[in-house]
C-alpha cells in the first residue's frame, strides 16, 4: 500500500512544482521590466535623416531641428514664432539680419561672416543661415549669439537632439538619478526604452502618481518611475552656444512733462508759411510734425518741403520739429514695399533723413507709413529698427504713426515698436471713414477708450500718445447711396447752421448728433467734433496715464479747443 502512495505523493508534487514555476513566470512577465528599444524615428515622428529632435525648455516640439554638416539649425519661421521675431531674412537681397539697439549684423545666406554697422566683423564656425529650396535655415549657433538663448546639443547616439533653452530667467523642476535608468515611451514597465543612459539631473515636466514625464541630460524625454528621482527643486537651466555680442541696453528719449503734439500738413514748400498764423491760436503745444519728406521712388529717395525758418519760428514759440515721412504724398506713388524689402533703399532712405536732419536741426522724425501689408510688415519693422539705430546715436527722438490697433493690423507690431521707438502715436480716428458701409462717429468715445487700452497691453504709457481728430464726416444718403466727407470743425459748424441741423449730446459716443432730411430728400447725419468731444477724450487719455496728445490736423480746429487741451496738459 505504501509503494502505490508514493507515486501518487510525487505526482502532486511535481504538479504543484510546475505550477509553482509557471506562476512566477506569469509575475515575471507581469512584474519585470521590459527591455525592448522603441524605434526612436518613429517615436520622435523623424522622417528625414537631417531632421532633429527639438525641446524648447521643457517642451518636446512637433515642429523638427536640422542638423546639417555636424551643426544645428532650426527653420526661419519656427525662429520668428518660437525664438525671436527680431531676425530679419532679406530675400531680395540674400541676407540675414540682426538688428539690435546700436548696430545691425549682416550676413549673406551661406555665409558665416557676419558685419556689423559699426564695422565689427565676426566669424562663425559655420553658415549663419543655409537656403534649402524654398527653406530658410539659421544657425543655433548664430541664434545665441544674439539672444538670451543657450542650448545642449546630442548627436552621438541615436537621432540628433537639441534642446534649446529660451532663458531670461525661466525656472524648470529639476531632479537628480543617482544611476542610469530606463526611460520609457509611456508610464509603465512593458513601454518600450527610450534611453538608458540617464543618471544625473533629469527635467520633470509632468508629475504623476507613480511615473514622471522627464527631460534626460542626454536629451531624451520620456516616463521614468518617481521613486528613482531625488531631490526636485526648481532651477533656471542653460546651455552653451557661440560668444554672446555685446548689443548694449535699448534707450529711449523723453520729453518733460506729456508731448501736445500739432501734426501740420504742408502740401508745398510754401504751406511752411502757414506756421505763424497756425502757432498763434494754439495753447501749450510743445511739437509740431509738418509732413515734409515722402518716399519719392523705390531708390530710397525723398522729396523735401523742409525749410530753416519753419525750424527758427518753431524754436522762437517753444516748440520742437519732428518732421514727418510718409509713404503717400508723393504724386510718383513709388511701391512701399520695394522701397522696405531692399537693404539698399532702406540704406539709402535713412541716409536722406539723416541729411536733412543735419541739415535742418529738427529734434526727431515722425514715421507714418500707412496701408501696410502684412506680407511685407516683416521689412517695414526692419526698417523701423534700423532707423532707430541711427537715431539713438545722433540723440533723434523716433515716434511711429500706427491705427488703433486691431486683429487686422496686429501685424504692425505695437510690442516691437514700443521697445525701439521713443514714442508710439495711436492715431485715434477713423472709426468711420470715407468708404464705411455705415453712418458713425469718426471716434466715438467707446473707440477711442478701447484703442487707448488696447495699445497699453503693448506698449508702455510712457511712450503712448493718443492723437485726436480736429474734423468730423458729413454723412448724406441720397437715392439710398451711402456717401461722406470730410469737415474742419469750422466747416461743420457752418453746415449744422445753415441746414437748422438740430444737435442733442449722446452719451454713447460722447459727441453732439444731429441728422435732418433735406427738401431734395438727402437725409444728412453727423457725430460733431467740437472742444466738449475732445475734452471727453483727453479725460480717458488723463485717467489712463499715457505720454500726451497728439491732433490732427493744425488749422482744423476751432479756437476753443485749445482751452480743453491746455487743461489736460496742465494736469
Amino acid at each position: 500500500m505504501k509503494k502505490k502512495i508514493k507515486p501518487v505523493i510525487f505526482i502532486i508534487a511535481l504538479i504543484i512544482i510546475i505550477g509553482l514555476i509557471y506562476a512566477g513566470q506569469l509575475a515575471w512577465e507581469h512584474f519585470s521590466y521590459t527591455k525592448d528599444r522603441a524605434d526612436l524615428n518613429e517615436y520622435y515622428g523623424l522622417t528625414d535623416a537631417k531632421q532633429a529632435v527639438l525641446i524648447i525648455d521643457d517642451q518636446l516640439m512637433e515642429e523638427k531641428a536640422t542638423y546639417l554638416n555636424n551643426k544645428f539649425y532650426l527653420d526661419y519661421n519656427l525662429v520668428k514664432e518660437y525664438i525671436s521675431s527680431r531676425f530679419y531674412y532679406g530675400k531680395n537681397d540674400g541676407i540675414i539680419v540682426y538688428t539690435g539697439p546700436n548696430a545691425i549684423y549682416t550676413a549673406a545666406i551661406g555665409e558665416s561672416t557676419i558685419s556689423s554697422s559699426s564695422g565689427e566683423v565676426i566669424n562663425l564656425d559655420t553658415a549663419a543661415a543655409i537656403l534649402e529650396g524654398d527653406n530658410l535655415y539659421v544657425s543655433v549657433d548664430y541664434i545665441t549669439m544674439f539672444t538670451y538663448n543657450t542650448y545642449d546639443g546630442f548627436a552621438d547616439e541615436g537621432p540628433a537632439r537639441i534642446r534649446v533653452y529660451t532663458g531670461q530667467g525661466k525656472e524648470m523642476q529639476v531632479g537628480n538619478l543617482g544611476k542610469d535608468i530606463a526611460i520609457r515611451k509611456l508610464g509603465g514597465r512593458k513601454s518600450e526604452v527610450v534611453s538608458d543612459h540617464t543618471a544625473g539631473p533629469v527635467t520633470v515636466v509632468e508629475q504623476m502618481e507613480e511615473w514622471s514625464r522627464v527631460i534626460t541630460s542626454d536629451g531624451h524625454i520620456g516616463y521614468i518611475e518617481n521613486k528613482h528621482i531625488k531631490d526636485i527643486q526648481p532651477q533656471v537651466l542653460a546651455g552653451g552656444g557661440a560668444d554672446k555680442v555685446d548689443l548694449g541696453e535699448y534707450t529711449s528719449i523723453s520729453m518733460e512733462g506729456k508731448v501736445n503734439m500739432g501734426f501740420h500738413p504742408i502740401g508745398g514748400v510754401a504751406g511752411n508759411e502757414s506756421i505763424n498764423g497756425i502757432i498763434a491760436q494754439t495753447k501749450s503745444l510743445n511739437v509740431l510734425a509738418p509732413t515734409w519728406f515722402s518716399l519719392s521712388d523705390t531708390e530710397g529717395n525723398i522729396s523735401s518741403y523742409a525749410t530753416n525758418d519753419y525750424i527758427t519760428t518753431a524754436h522762437a514759440n517753444g516748440a520742437q520739429v519732428w518732421a514727418v515721412v510718409d509713404n503717400f504724398n508723393n504724386e510718383n506713388k513709388p511701391s512701399t514695399e520695394a522701397v522696405l524689402s531692399s537693404a539698399a533703399a532702406r540704406a539709402n532712405l535713412i541716409s536722406n533723413l539723416m541729411q536733412q536732419q543735419a541739415e535742418y536741426g529738427f529734434e526727431g522724425i515722425n514715421v507714418d507709413f500707412e496701408l501696410i501689408g502684412e506680407e511685407y510688415a516683416d521689412s517695414y519693422l526692419e526698417f523701423i529698427r534700423e532707423l532707430a539705430v541711427v537715431c539713438r546715436q545722433n540723440s533723434i527722438i523716433l515716434s511711429v504713426d500706427d491705427y488703433v490697433p486691431m486683429d487686422f493690423n496686429d501685424h504692425y507690431d505695437l510690442i516691437e515698436q514700443g521697445i525701439i521707438a521713443d514714442y508710439v502715436v495711436i492715431m485715434g480716428y477713423d472709426e468711420h471713414y470715407a468708404g464705411s458701409e455705415e453712418a458713425g462717429s469718426v471716434a466715438s468715445i467707446g473707440y477711442v477708450s478701447a484703442g487707448i487700452n488696447k495699445a497699453l497691453e503693448q506698449v508702455p504709457a510712457s511712450k503712448l500718445i493718443n492723437s485726436v481728430p480736429f474734423y468730423t464726416r458729413l454723412w448724406t444718403t441720397s437715392g439710398g447711396e451711402l456717401s461722406s466727407k470730410a469737415l474742419h470743425m469750422d466747416g461743420a459748424q457752418s453746415f449744422i447752421s445753415e441746414n437748422g441741423i438740430e444737435m442733442k449730446w449722446d452719451e454713447d459716443t460722447c459727441q453732439y448728433y444731429g441728422e435732418k432730411t433735406a427738401d431734395n430728400g438727402d437725409f444728412y447725419q453727423i457725430w460733431n467734433e467740437d472742444a466738449k468731444s475732445l475734452e471727453a477724450k483727453l479725460s480717458v487719455m488723463q485717467n489712463s496715464g499715457i505720454a500726451g496728445v497728439a491732433e490732427w490736423a493744425l488749422g482744423f480746429e476751432t479756437a476753443d479747443v485749445w482751452d480743453v487741451i491746455a487743461d489736460y496738459m496742465a494736469k
